[in-house]
């Protein structure tokens, strides 16, 4: 026999590679969740208290994206599991830039610093390579969104399960009260809340465990939901937004989303959305500084007005804008008009502004001064960020 050793390699199929750096991934991300909600006690201030209990919620969301890319029923595919995962990358740079925002005490700085978001970035590389391909789009939508929800946005009242009236003739007079009542349903359906035209000076989250929820308003002008969180008001930049939605399966037809605080407040949003395979038809979104915040997961935007100043529309979600009217309006006098900012931080990420057959237009506040304003497409807000503008731009 020879006295040479013999080296052993263990070779694992791409797949079983890959469940297993995720079963390390939300392994890390359960403890870091734990240790999260521990930290709740040491929070010095209000300010911080709210990173806090937004870091939770985003936590909780990792956990759920990582679970449903491991559960087999799910049946994920590897595009799936590329969108999923850039959404729990996505949501860990969240955690760390809410608590930058709010001076962070040291003591939450290593957890700031875990290896979560490099366990995630390695399972991106790893599935990265089996791909498929961009979605492809049927009849001027998304192949993911079903011939039945087209209909229902075809549909000039489509049958509600709730009704929302401002003046008493619906089964709410506000559309909380109709989330609240919609958490309650049994199934996980589409369900349909209608909202009678009227200003609802509300603000709505609309969480994860809340799936396939549609609302409906009486057309942009007429049904509006509007609050006035900002910066300068002393929220942040994230819990500013009117309303919340992480709820996958979402889609909002004829209301305009707003945020009246003003350009004097700075990052103020009128909506943010993390909810995969979301469509938004025919809505407003209206505010200065950061109106849309695209956060995550796959969306799609048609035929929809959008009105800011600063990064008015930015985030790191797979989103498209389809036949969209974006309008510059006046910023303050020190500033510039960037329309986009996308946040896509690894280079493995599905991510991207994708902006179709967009008009750029002139808000009638800037008209007049016009020529005092810089415009710009866009910035790389992230080291890896990417948006792309295609066909027709000004008109």
């Amino acid at each position: 026999m020879s006295n040479k050793s013999h080296k052993f390699v263990l070779v694992m199929a791409k797949s079983d590679f890959r469940k297993a750096a995720l079963e390390l991934a939300l392994e890390r991300a359960l403890n870091a969740e734990s240790h999260t909600k521990w930290l709740g006690q040491k929070c010095r201030n209000e300010r911080e208290r709210a990173a806090w209990a937004d870091c939770l919620k985003l936590y909780e969301n990792t956990i759920l994206q990582l679970n449903q890319t491991l559960d087999p029923t799910t049946k994920c595919t590897t595009f799936d599991a590329q969108s999923w995962l850039s959404t729990a990358l996505a949501n860990l740079e969240t955690y760390r830039t809410r608590f930058v925002e709010v001076n962070a005490s040291n003591y939450m700085l290593p957890l700031m610093n875990n290896n979560v978001t490099k366990l995630i970035s390695n399972t991106l590389a790893i599935n990265n390579g089996s791909r498929t391909p961009v979605e492809s789009y049927k009849d001027g939508f998304p192949k993911w969104f079903g011939p039945g929800d087209r209909k229902l946005l075809q549909t000039a009242a489509p049958r509600a399960n709730i009704i929302v009236a401002q003046d008493g003739s619906g089964n709410y007079r506000t559309i909380k009260a109709a989330i609240d009542a919609a958490v309650k349903r049994t199934g996980s359906g589409r369900f349909v809340i209608y909202i009678k035209r009227g200003v609802y000076r509300e603000n709505i989250e609309i969480g994860n465990k809340m799936k396939n929820i549609m609302l409906v308003g009486d057309g942009m002008k007429y049904t509006i939901i509007t609050g006035s969180r900002s910066v300068g008001g002393g929220s942040t930049t994230f819990d500013s937004a009117t309303v919340i939605v992480t709820g996958s399966g979402f889609i909002a037809h004829g209301i305009t989303f707003r945020n009246t605080a003003g350009p004097q407040n700075h990052q103020a949003v009128a909506l943010r959305s993390g909810s995969d395979l979301s469509v938004f038809y025919h809505c407003g979104f209206e505010e200065y500084q950061d109106t849309l915040y695209v956060h995550s997961q796959r969306q799609f935007y048609k035929e929809c007005y959008i009105y800011g100043t600063v990064d008015f529309i930015f985030g790191n979600a797979a989103v498209v804008f389809q036949n969209c009217m974006i309008n510059g309006r006046r910023p303050m006098t020190s500033q510039k008009i960037t329309i986009t900012a996308q946040g896509r931080t690894d280079s493995n990420q599905n991510t991207r502004i994708f902006i179709l057959n967009s008009r750029i237009m002139v808000a009638s506040d800037l008209k007049p001064v016009l020529g005092s304003f810089k415009t710009f497409l866009g910035r790389p807000w992230k080291q890896y960020s990417r948006t792309v503008f295609l066909k027709k731009l000004y008109g």
